[in-house]
Order: C-alpha cells, then sequence, then structure tokens
C-alpha cells in the first residue's frame, strides 16, 4: 500500500485544482444517476469600457438549472439586470431540458428578488452566519418544456 497522502490546506485553489475536484463529484453524480447532459451557465454583464457588472453562473444537470451566484453591481440594482441575468439562464436550461430551478442566498434582497420571480422557499437554515437565514429556493421554469 502506498503511503497515505498528505493533507494540504489551500484556501484559495487553483482553477485546474478546483476542476480536478469538481470533475471527479460530477463524474462519480452521473456514474450514480445516469444523469449524463451538464451543461455550464454563465452570463454576465459587461459595460462598454469593458467594467463587469454583474454574472449568473450555475449548470444544468439532471433537468434542474442550478444558480450558483448572481451578482449585480450596486449601481445597477433595481433597474431589472438582474432580471435580465436569470431570464437567460432559465431560458437556457429549458432549452437544455430543465423543467426546475434551485438556488441559495442568505441575502434578505436577494429573497425578495427571486421570490418576485416566482421561486419559493422549500428549505431554511436558521443562525446562519449569525442571526442570518440561509434560504433553498425552487421554481418550476414555465411550460416543463425546452424551447428549441
Amino acid at each position: 500500500m502506498p503511503a497515505k497522502p498528505l493533507l494540504i490546506f489551500e484556501p484559495f485553489p487553483s482553477t485546474d485544482l478546483h476542476d480536478l475536484v469538481e470533475n471527479h463529484v460530477v463524474t462519480v453524480a452521473t456514474a450514480i444517476t445516469g444523469a449524463l447532459e451538464y451543461q455550464p451557465v454563465g452570463y454576465f454583464l459587461r459595460q462598454d469600457r469593458g467594467e463587469w457588472v454583474g454574472g449568473c453562473i450555475g449548470y444544468v444537470w439532471g433537468n434542474y438549472l442550478h444558480v450558483q451566484w448572481l451578482w449585480v453591481a450596486e449601481i445597477w440594482r433595481g433597474q431589472g439586470q438582474g432580471a435580465r441575468l436569470l431570464d437567460a439562464a432559465e431560458a437556457m436550461a429549458q432549452d437544455h431540458g430543465a423543467a426546475s430551478a434551485t438556488l441559495e442566498t442568505l441575502n434578505p434582497a436577494a429573497k425578495s428578488f427571486y421570490l418576485s420571480r416566482g421561486y419559493e422557499i422549500f428549505a431554511t437554515l436558521d443562525n446562519y452566519a449569525g442571526n442570518y437565514g440561509k434560504y433553498f429556493l425552487r421554481k418550476t421554469l414555465k411550460g416543463n418544456v425546452p424551447r428549441r
């Protein structure tokens, strides 16, 4: 048997190291479930001068869209930019066969935004990061049918 591997603390892993772990988890999950199609989602907002002012990152897998991160620069909040990002991600997800979407947040303003966009809370983790709640939300996508 080989020597026991070293345990290394790496709080900011390289993209390659991050991808190594993610790819292995995805490989195991697809083997267990048989759900083979995995589609990354990435929509971004950029101003004319090249400044990035928003983004939505996630993936479509197992007929779900999972939004990992959605951010809009403060100057653009409340002007429909978050809706643009989320709408684009949801449309792409439907094009790839997703029937539902899921995400999570602890931000009260984000929670209100998602609720206004048709998401519903299905679980809450109380006392997260102090006195915050972490909200887990889901949404049935319109029609449940890919729009190809």
